[in-house]
């Protein structure tokens, strides 16, 4: 890899700027720092192909507002939130805005590098976007129609409580047929498994 990946890291944290900016520089990206979205947002057009890294709640602009705005303002680069424990929520709806993954702080440089990665592939793949909703419907088909259901609610941002009321089963139960899910396809994290769910939305 001759060339450095550009990762632009919005948080209005200065310390977790420094922190995650050195754990990035260390791995070979080149790191572009922004202290709000608004000064992201100043600079949309201009911006180096590469991911945006980017901290949900903040100050102002929070990171789904940022997203939204990226969005009408035509910039399609790859966005992966970062986000405090309990946000997910808030983070299954940045990935239904088109995020490609959320990490929860504190996370691990290799959690970070690996959503990056999906992230650089995605801006490689950008045209394949047809395929890799017919993908995500096959492996979907592995599913029971309660895992299905349980999915569905997820990636409605329901918490498990709410889900299991719904269904009419209790919260344990939700529980197993979440980790039954994922383990069926094949995913390590919540948010593989949303991707994977929202792809197949798109057929």
């Amino acid at each position: 890899m001759s060339e450095a990946k550009v990762v632009h890291l919005v948080d209005d944290d200065d310390s977790v700027r420094r922190s995650v900016g050195f754990m990035l520089k260390t791995s070979g990206h080149q790191v572009e720092s922004y202290s709000s979205g608004a000064e992201l947002l100043k600079q949309a057009k201009a911006l180096d192909a590469g991911c945006i890294l980017l901290d949900i709640r903040m100050p102002g602009m929070d990171g789904l507002e940022v997203q939204e705005t990226l969005r009408q303002q035509g910039v399609t680069l790859p966005i992966i939130i970062m986000t405090g424990h309990g946000d997910v929520p808030l983070s299954v709806r940045a990935m239904k805005a088109g995020a490609i993954d959320f990490i929860e702080k504190p996370f691990e440089k290799q959690v970070l590098l690996a959503a990056l990665e999906a992230g650089f592939d995605a801006l490689e793949r950008s045209d394949s976007g047809r395929e890799k909703a017919k993908d995500a419907a096959v492996r979907l088909q592995v599913l029971t129609p309660r895992e299905r259901e349980v999915l569905d609610g997820l990636a409605e941002g329901l918490p498990n409580k709410t889900i299991a009321y719904d269904l009419g089963i209790s919260p344990r139960t939700v529980e197993i047929h979440r980790a039954n899910l994922m383990t069926k396809l094949g995913v390590r994290s919540l948010s593989e498994a949303l991707r994977l769910a929202f792809a197949a939305q798109e057929t």
